[in-house]
C-alpha cells in the first residue's frame, strides 16, 4: 500500500465503524476531526494512530497536507453543508476521496463541480460508497448483464430484515425525516426528474413475500446509465418499513404540502417528528447482528410493461457494518497505486469494474441469494 489513508469524522458513529474495518485489514489511518480531546481519546484506545485536528467547515489543514495518491475518507455530514470544501481539497491535491453520504443532491453537486478537476489531478472520487448505494448498483448491474441489451428499465428495492426500527442511527433518522419533504431523483425516459418522495409504491418479493417499498433517491440514477447507456428508466425504492408502506405516500404528501403554507416549515417538522425520535449514536454490535441487508433489482424491457427479464437478490451484513466494510475495502484498493481505478467523480462500477466489485462484496458477505420463503 503506497498512499496514506486519512479518516475525517473518525470520532463519530460511522467513522468508528470505518476505523474498525480498516484496522481489521491492517490499515493504520490518520484520524482527523475537529475535537482534539476526542481525537486523543480515540487514538489512545486505537493503537496510537497519527492525528490531524481538522474542521470540515474550514479544511485548510487538509489542503496543506494531502498529497497525490493519499486516500481521504470522510464521514462528517451533513454533506450538503460540510462536504464540498473537503472534496475540493482532495480533488485539488490529487488525493482519492471516499464518503458515506446518502445525499444524492450532494453527489450531483460534487460531480458538477469537481469531476473535471479530479480527472486532471488523477483523483478517484467515490461518493456514497456504503449501503447507500453500492448494493443497489451491484444488484442492478448483475440483473442488467443477465438481461442483455433488451433491458431498458431497472427498479431497485432496499430492504433490511430484523429489528430495523430499533436499530436506526441518529443520522439515518434525520435523513429519513428530511427525505419525506425533499424530492427524489429518478431517471425517466433518459432524463433525471424529481418527484415527491414516496409518491410511488412498488412491491418486491423478499424472502417469498410481496413487500411494498416507496420511492426514494439513489445514486444508481446518476451512475448506472454511464455503464448501461441503453437504460431509459432507473428508479430506487426503500422498503425498510413495510407496515408503513401504504401510509407513507399520504404522510409524505401532507408534509410536502405543509411546506407551502405560512410557517409550513414548523408544521412539516411536527409531522415528521416521530421519525427523529431515538437515542444518539447508532445501534451496537448486538443489535446490528440481528439485522441484515437485502436488495432486489428487476431489469425489464420497459417501465411498467412486461415481466422482468432478470431479477437479482443480494443479502449481506447489517447496513451500518456493511458501510464500514465497503469503505475500508475501497480505501485499501485506492491506496494501492496499482489498482488502476478510473479518476473523476464516479460510481463503483466505473471505478473498479463489475467483476472486481462483485468479488469484493462477496468477500464482505454481500452476495446473490435465491429468493426463499421464511
Amino acid at each position: 500500500m503506497n498512499g496514506r489513508v486519512v479518516l475525517l469524522g473518525a470520532t463519530g458513529y460511522t467513522g468508528g465503524l470505518v476505523l474498525d474495518a480498516l484496522r481489521r485489514r491492517g490499515v493504520r489511518p490518520t484520524v482527523a476531526g475537529r475535537d482534539p480531546t476526542a481525537l486523543a481519546a480515540l487514538a489512545a484506545r486505537s493503537g496510537g494512530p497519527d492525528q490531524w485536528v481538522v474542521d470540515a467547515r474550514a479544511p485548510e489543514e487538509l489542503r496543506r497536507n494531502l498529497r497525490p495518491g493519499d486516500v481521504l475518507i470522510t464521514t462528517a455530514g451533513p454533506f450538503g453543508r460540510l462536504g464540498l470544501p473537503v472534496a475540493r481539497a482532495a480533488a485539488d491535491a490529487g488525493a482519492h476521496y471516499l464518503d458515506s453520504s446518502g445525499e444524492v443532491g450532494f453527489v450531483r453537486a460534487l460531480h458538477d463541480r469537481y469531476h473535471h478537476r479530479a480527472c486532471e489531478t488523477g483523483a478517484v472520487m467515490l461518493p456514497a460508497f456504503g449501503y447507500d448505494y453500492v448494493p443497489g448498483m451491484l444488484a442492478a448491474a448483475l440483473a442488467l448483464r443477465e438481461a442483455g441489451t433488451a433491458a431498458r428499465c431497472v427498479d431497485i428495492g432496499y430492504f433490511a430484515t430484523g429489528t430495523v426500527r430499533r436499530g436506526l442511527s441518529r443520522g439515518t433518522r434525520a435523513a429519513l425525516r428530511d427525505g419525506l419533504v425533499l424530492p427524489s431523483a429518478r431517471r425517466h425516459r433518459r432524463v433525471i426528474v424529481e418527484e415527491r418522495t414516496a409518491s410511488r409504491l412498488r412491491d418486491f418479493t423478499v424472502r417469498g413475500r410481496r413487500t411494498p417499498a416507496f420511492l426514494v433517491s439513489g445514486t444508481e440514477v446518476l451512475f448506472l446509465p454511464r455503464e448501461f447507456p441503453s437504460l431509459d428508466d432507473v428508479t430506487v425504492y426503500n422498503g425498510w418499513f413495510p407496515a408503513l408502506g401504504r401510509f407513507l405516500p399520504f404522510w409524505s404528501a401532507l408534509a410536502h404540502a405543509a411546506t407551502r403554507l405560512p410557517a409550513g416549515g414548523r408544521i412539516a417538522e411536527a409531522l415528521t417528528l416521530p421519525l427523529a425520535i431515538g437515542p444518539p449514536g447508532g445501534p451496537d454490535a448486538a443489535v446490528r447482528a440481528r439485522v441484515s441487508s437485502y436488495v432486489v433489482a428487476l431489469a425489464s424491457p420497459a417501465a411498467g410493461h412486461g415481466a422482468p427479464l432478470a431479477e437479482v437478490h443480494l443479502e449481506g451484513p447489517d447496513p451500518y457494518g456493511l458501510t464500514g466494510e465497503l469503505v475500508a475495502w475501497a480505501a485499501e484498493r485506492l491506496a494501492d497505486r496499482r489498482s488502476g481505478a478510473t479518476p473523476g467523480v464516479v460510481g463503483p462500477l466505473t471505478a473498479f469494474g463489475l467483476d472486481a466489485l462483485r468479488q469484493g462484496c462477496a468477500a464482505l458477505g454481500l452476495a446473490p441469494v435465491r429468493d426463499r420463503a421464511p
